[in-house]
């Protein structure tokens, strides 16, 4: 094995997840995705601090792509217009190539406290992060938090959708549903 393999970090991707969903998440080893990436473990540790960071990669950049789009959104938009284009953003990460990858991440997430505690944080993460670009839109402090907090209702709601077994939509066609849905219960 070369002391460099390219896609190395996709592979450990692919291999961890293909792995989690055959034997479970307790059950994986860093060795065991390791060998299926036909890498090394110590290669593993140069991309990720443990295999429970495989299935939190990417969350710093989607939290950059939705954070820029809301700052990108007309200067006119509302506060809701402008999380709208965050999440709409988000779509172009959640692809139809991430799609069964997110399926397995979600299920094994759900099924352990942990993991599960760690999704949420980063959840609140998020949420904090759109309502400090709000603020620096000049959305005044309490409507911030509660526009964000509205569009991180939306994207728990679209993104479980979306990697349900039995959903086909994308999850931009989900997120402008949900949208809909929570402005028409708003307005009534």
């Amino acid at each position: 094995m070369g002391r460099w393999e390219p896609n190395s970090e996709q592979r450990f991707l692919v291999a961890a997840i293909e792995l989690f969903g055959e034997i479970g998440f307790e059950r994986t080893t860093v060795a065991a995705i390791a060998q299926r990436a036909g890498l090394t473990a110590r290669t593993f540790f140069r991309y990720f601090a443990d295999k429970r960071e495989v299935l939190f990669n990417g969350s710093e950049q989607l939290q950059k792509t939705m954070v820029d789009a809301l700052a990108g959104a007309p200067a006119e938009a509302s506060p809701v217009d402008a999380v709208a284009a965050a999440l709409a953003k988000a779509a172009d990460f959640f692809n139809e190539e991430r799609r069964p990858f997110a399926r397995v991440r979600n299920a094994v997430i759900a099924a352990n406290p942990e993991l599960h505690e760690r999704e949420l944080i980063k959840l609140a993460t998020l949420s904090a992060a759109l309502a400090a670009a709000l603020r620096e839109r000049g959305v005044d402090g309490p409507d911030a938090s509660l526009a964000a907090e509205a569009g991180m209702a939306v994207f728990r709601v679209a993104f479980m959708q979306w990697v349900s077994e039995s959903e086909q939509r994308g999850y931009g066609e989900i997120v402008d549903e949900s949208l809909a849905r929570l402005r028409a219960l708003a307005g009534g």
